[in-house]
């Protein structure tokens, strides 16, 4: 059981009913009401594993294999993180890509995607989306205006952050929630940003951009910068999901937010972008 009283998520293993398969094993992931994948092996030890989604329903009495508890399963835009509640292989992802113009999937872990594709750690330069949209809060008095970018700008009332992006279908997958350094502080002081940083861990990608250096907060004359510091690192542990980045200046913070916004943009749509 869980704190909350809920029964666990757990990581099946199980054997694939199927004769005569290359993909003897059949993998259930606690995410879209038990996503089903099948693959060649249980852990991508020495090198990734090709899996492919399972047609058939989840058998009725399946020969389960491994049943692990699960501390997280989160789809990030073309990619699955699963992390395992135990000792050692615990951590890996999955890969939503095409090759040769087919679907296919690949279950990895940080080792084996390097051995995989050692050149392939770095994006190439021209990978991120170009020409979209940035939807800005509109509670948002001073916007950033992006106006080097080759991006437009659209009011929007935003469930989370100052700006964020959203796909074709209108989902928001990533927002930013700006700072400036006094904001920062007042919002820390009377706890609003746990608040903000609570809605902002609900998307699938945010981020909190502060206008201003870290070692800035322990300068500030009307609040110890030491306490500051301590309520901030509290809710970067309370919502690991959520990046705080200080940018040094209002310039490099909007610089940083196009960026973040481009990429988690280009990461959502899929390969096809990407490439």
């Amino acid at each position: 059981m869980s704190q909350s009283g809920q029964p666990r998520p757990v990581f099946l293993i199980a054997r694939n009913p199927q004769p005569d398969t290359k993909l003897p094993y059949l993998l259930k992931l606690p995410l879209e009401g038990g996503l089903v994948l099948k693959a060649r092996d249980t852990w991508p030890r020495v090198s990734r594993i090709y899996c492919h989604r399972f047609e058939e329903d989840w058998p009725t009495q399946p020969e389960i294999l491994e049943r692990v508890p699960v501390i997280s399963c989160r789809r990030r835009g073309a990619a699955i993180d699963l992390v395992l509640d135990r000792p050692r292989l615990a951590r890996s992802q999955f890969v939503f890509t095409e090759v040769r113009g087919r679907p296919a999937i690949f279950w990895q872990t940080q080792k084996t995607a390097r051995a995989a594709n050692p050149g392939g750690r770095v994006p190439r330069r021209r990978s991120l989306t170009e020409d979209f949209t940035i939807l800005v809060d509109t509670r948002e008095r001073y916007p950033f205006r992006f106006s080097d970018r080759d991006v437009t700008t659209e009011r929007a009332a935003l469930p989370a952050g100052d700006y964020a992006v959203r796909t074709q279908q209108g989902a928001v997958v990533a927002a930013v929630e700006r700072k400036s350094l006094d904001n920062l502080a007042a919002s820390l002081s009377n706890g609003t940003l746990a608040f903000q940083m609570q809605r902002l861990a609900e998307l699938p990608v945010a981020a909190v951009a502060v206008e201003a250096r870290y070692s800035a907060l322990f300068k500030l004359e009307h609040v110890s910068g030491t306490w500051l510091a301590d309520v901030l690192a509290r809710l970067q542990v309370r919502y690991p999901e959520v990046q705080v980045v200080f940018a040094d200046s209002r310039r490099f913070a909007e610089e940083w937010t196009y960026r973040f916004l481009a990429a988690a943009l280009t990461d959502a749509a899929g390969p096809a972008l990407r490439e």
